[in-house]
């Protein structure tokens, strides 16, 4: 379907750029490695494995692991049918690109709790992975852990003495590290819910119109 070609251009573009960031920090970086992007202060590449869910977050041990694996996928798939269906409504070009970056995002992450924990040994605090390494990888399938490292402490500073409850503790803002799909999550989500309002805008103002015609 030629409507569908560039949505899935763009799907793979993200996907290749995704994985290829991924599989260069798990094989140069250990677990907790910093570096300075450019020598910025609030611009790092800090390398973390995500067991569960955003930010860390876990569910359910192996059992929840599983089940959030195979959620993921079946949430892929009905957006990519909901993307396809909305392609051949004739929907806008600017939520089909939304749902193709959250799509892309989404599969972004499924590779590695599918098959990271086959393709690479365990990184530690001591040193970085190997791919297809001898003695198998660290995981089965389904149980790999998602790659994070983008790191952006816009501000890191400490509370003033005389604020109460969290005075003289430090403050950092954005403290959230993150990977290439996640972005393209974030970022299809924010055009999508920004499409819709301006949509909404447009309906309201041609209502009223034909109201006072």
């Amino acid at each position: 379907m030629k409507e569908l070609r560039k949505p899935l251009i763009l799907i793979l573009l993200i996907l290749i750029i995704d994985q290829l960031i991924k599989i260069y920090v798990k094989t140069h970086f250990a677990i907790g490695d910093d570096v300075k992007v450019l020598g910025l202060d609030w611009f790092r590449i800090h390398f973390l494995e995500n067991k569960g869910m955003a930010f860390g977050m876990n569910f359910g041990n192996n059992v929840g692991k599983f089940l959030l694996t195979l959620i993921r996928v079946v949430l892929s798939v009905a957006i990519f049918i909901y993307m396809n269906k909305l392609i051949r409504k004739g929907e806008k070009k600017i939520i089909i690109y939304s749902f193709a970056l959250i799509f892309a995002g989404a599969v972004g992450n499924i590779i590695d709790c599918l098959f990271y924990g086959i393709v690479f040994n365990e990184s530690t605090v001591f040193a970085a992975a190997t791919m297809f390494p001898d003695g198998g990888g660290y995981a089965p399938l389904l149980f790999g852990r998602v790659v994070d490292m983008f790191y952006f402490p816009l501000i890191d500073t400490t509370w003033p003495d005389w604020v109460p409850i969290v005075g003289g503790n430090n403050f950092r803002f954005f403290n959230a590290i993150f990977n290439f799909a996640d972005a393209s999550i974030t970022v299809g989500v924010v055009l999508l819910l920004i499409s819709y309002m301006v949509l909404s805008t447009k309906k309201e103002k041609q209502v009223e119109e034909s109201t006072i015609s």
